[in-house]
């Protein structure tokens, strides 16, 4: 009677570390992690404030141009039909930034269609980055505005999990990367509902994937890609968005 007993006990104790363990991986941490991104967002933004307002000069915004001024470069991409890469004349007006720091926040992802308003970190960690609630840009893909593909990964489940809605994007909403010099809008074009986490042809230069076949594009562009696990509280497979540049504008 005294060992079944013991044994009850035991089964109950360890039921009640499981469900403590449950709730801090789908509560606690994303409580954590959602307001430490949060924090870092903003004070991102205070930075970027501050900077631009002491590289401007106060007159600036009063001076208008003069007769003989020549018309400003047009934005990567801006005003291009859907599915119409941007021509050599219409390259970003800003010099792409340097190579972030490992580990270091340094744009703000924003999806209005599923309410996301996350840090782009430099990596793909999970301690480094993933794990904070941010956003990862994987290493030697394209920076935002660049020709290529900016590649980025996050987590679904857990851990602030910026990216579990993404399933529910469609063609045409907007994907909004902000950095200190510019706001860079991209477009969703399409999508893969699962793949091999192998899969490493997502995120090349030009997205295709090595596993679905017909899944991709065959031309160089200037895209965005955003990664995550799937089926939800798995890693087994990835889940794929894909998008275009459509505009670009200078803080």
């Amino acid at each position: 009677m005294r060992g079944l007993w013991g044994g009850a006990e035991a089964a109950v104790t360890l039921g009640v570390v499981l469900l403590l363990l449950v709730a801090h991986q789908l509560w606690w941490t994303n409580r954590q992690a959602r307001e430490g991104a949060e924090r870092k967002v903003q004070a991102l933004e205070r930075e970027w404030g501050s900077s631009s307002s002491a590289s401007s000069p106060p007159s600036a915004a009063a001076e208008e141009p003069g007769p003989d001024a020549s018309p400003a470069p047009r934005a990567s991409g801006a005003g291009e039909p859907s599915g119409q890469e941007p021509t050599r004349r219409q390259q970003p007006v800003t010099a792409p930034a340097p190579t972030p720091d490992w580990d270091q926040a340094y744009a703000v992802l924003r999806i209005p269609r599923i309410g996301i308003r996350v840090p782009v970190a430099e990596g793909v960690s999970k301690s480094g980055v993933l794990n904070k609630g941010y956003v990862g840009h994987y290493p030697r893909t394209a920076q935002p505005g660049e020709g290529g593909n900016f590649a980025l990964a996050g987590h679904r489940n857990t851990h602030g999990e910026p990216f579990r809605r993404i399933n529910r994007l469609r063609g045409g909403d907007e994907l909004v990367v902000e950095t200190q010099k510019a706001i860079y809008t991209y477009v969703v074009d399409k999508t893969l509902a699962q793949t091999s986490a192998r899969d490493s042809g997502v995120i090349r230069a030009v997205p295709r994937s090595l596993v679905k076949a017909g899944h991709g594009y065959s031309s160089p562009g200037y895209y965005i890609t955003l990664t995550t696990c799937t089926p939800e509280y798995t890693s087994k497979y990835r889940l794929i968005v894909w998008g275009k540049l459509q505009s670009m504008r200078p803080r």
